[in-house]
């Protein structure tokens, strides 16, 4: 009887050890699936540097076989072509893209409406808002060719035909822009089933929504508070990953954000528009400082180090060539003032030129590229502190006279390196000459010389009263 107990207890024990055992490998395997979603900060304008920091995160969360890629956004826009690179990333990647515009007075304007309506789920937090999305050209100019609707413009036609004129060149290229763009932004709407009415007139007449608007009207799918309840709010959600259907599994994600390597970072701040003009001026003036000194070298490697730098900035920032002009011609005629002095006309020319130059050449309109006004006046004083500088040295150095040679030596203050009356040696100039004298010197007394024949000059004493003020002349 106590032995049947016993095989009873002992499988039982068994039993449960099953259990445990299966318990504990269900645990083991939901927590495995649980996987880890690769987060992504985008913030500030849309450059180069931003877009390859987006593009090598998605190939990472891919190359890692993550859950899912969120990319947190708060952008004013940017740059056309970093931003289609951007939506090509996400239309490819293997992983659901969400994009999350947060945290609350964020923003995704501009080229941020074309990525926000790319991903295959569009978030907001409260207090955000969308769209602006009209493309500008390097004027600052939006590119629609015309503020009529085309019913206007063709009851324009109508009344104007026999005066009418074909298109202007620009005009035509605007409405291609336009037009590509329009279609380009329906067409990632359409993707996701988003509002594609509304996407076109957020790049036809830059409409805006905020997040609540936005939701009401179906550009994007849902509003989180924050990044906790945003993962709630899409678990179980169903959307297209490369054609097909896949569920979001976001429940017990762990959360794991990308930072931009040092690489990355050095390179975004150099693609800045104060950066750009700054290393531009610096390289100039180390090149023509190494010109006008050869041997410095210094100068010269600065120089063209900053120079290639602001070669790279002015390659990914949209620059208005002729302000480039400008300011090389403004940089040029205030170092000009050093060599042709014109007492501050040819300076403040070159002040002006720079000034009216770095504002003409990020006046681009692009979201995110403009010139602070703030460093512009800061660099006018600048230089005009360094002009005012400048001109007060070579009026100095009018005022002093000859410094070297025959006529800087005659009527100069030497001192006797030793007692002697006729022929003796004085200090000058850092150096001993020989000196000749009518009456008796003492030594380190004060001497004027009085003319210089050949290698020996002629000196007299002169009164200890008189000495410093001979001394301050000299």
């Amino acid at each position: 009887m106590m032995f049947r107990m016993y095989l009873r207890s002992l499988n039982l024990l068994v039993q449960l050890r099953t259990v445990l055992i299966l318990l504990v490998v269900v645990w083991a395997s939901g927590a495995q699936a649980a996987g880890t979603a690769i987060r992504l900060d985008l913030e500030g304008a849309l450059g180069v540097a931003t877009a390859e920091f987006i593009i090598d995160g998605i190939e990472t969360a891919q190359a890692q076989d993550a859950s899912l890629i969120i990319i947190r956004m708060d952008t004013p826009g940017g740059l056309v072509e970093p931003m289609r690179d951007i939506v090509q990333s996400i239309l490819g990647s293997d992983v659901p893209v969400v994009t999350y515009v947060s945290p609350g007075g964020a923003r995704a304007d501009s080229a941020g409406t074309y990525i926000l309506l790319a991903s295959h789920i569009a978030a907001m937090a409260p207090t955000t808002h969308l769209g602006a999305a009209t493309p500008v050209s390097l004027t600052g100019e939006d590119v629609s060719p015309t503020e009529n609707t085309p019913e206007e413009q063709i009851d324009d036609l109508d009344e104007d035909a026999e005066e009418a004129e074909p298109d202007a060149p620009d005009s035509a290229m605007g409405r291609k822009v336009l037009n590509d763009s329009i279609a380009y932004i329906r067409g990632l709407a359409e993707a996701h089933g988003r509002n594609a009415d509304w996407a076109e007139e957020a790049v036809r007449d830059a409409a805006t929504l905020t997040s609540t608007e936005a939701l009401e009207l179906n550009v994007i799918d849902l509003i989180a508070d924050d990044q906790a309840e945003l993962l709630q709010a899409i678990h179980g959600r169903e959307v297209k990953v490369n054609n097909e259907a896949f569920t979001i599994e976001s429940e017990g994600l762990t959360v794991e954000t990308l930072e931009p390597s040092w690489r990355l970072k050095i390179l975004n701040t150099i693609a800045s528009p104060e950066i750009a003009i700054l290393l531009l001026m610096i390289g100039l003036y180390g090149l023509l400082f190494e010109g006008y000194n050869p041997g410095a070298i210094i100068p010269g490697v600065a120089g063209v180090i900053c120079l290639l730098l602001a070669a790279y900035a002015l390659q990914v920032l949209p620059v208005n060539y002729a302000g480039l002009a400008l300011i090389i011609v403004g940089m040029i005629l205030i170092i000009a003032e050093a060599f042709v002095p014109s007492f501050g006309a040819l300076g403040l020319g070159g002040i002006t030129a720079v000034i009216f130059g770095s504002i003409m050449m990020f006046d681009s309109g692009v979201p995110g590229f403009g010139i602070s006004m703030t460093f512009v006046i800061g660099m006018a004083l600048v230089a005009g502190l360094f002009l005012f500088w400048l001109v007060s040295f070579l009026l100095k150095l009018r005022r002093r006279g000859p410094v070297s040679g025959r006529e800087s030596i005659v009527g100069g203050i030497a001192t006797a390196t030793e007692s002697f009356a006729g022929d003796g040696h004085v200090w000058l100039e850092s150096e001993t000459w020989a000196a000749r004298s009518l009456v008796s010197i003492e030594k380190d007394q004060k001497v004027r010389v009085r003319a210089m024949k050949g290698l020996v000059l002629e000196v007299e004493p002169i009164p200890e009263s008189a000495t410093s003020g001979a001394e301050l002349q000299t």
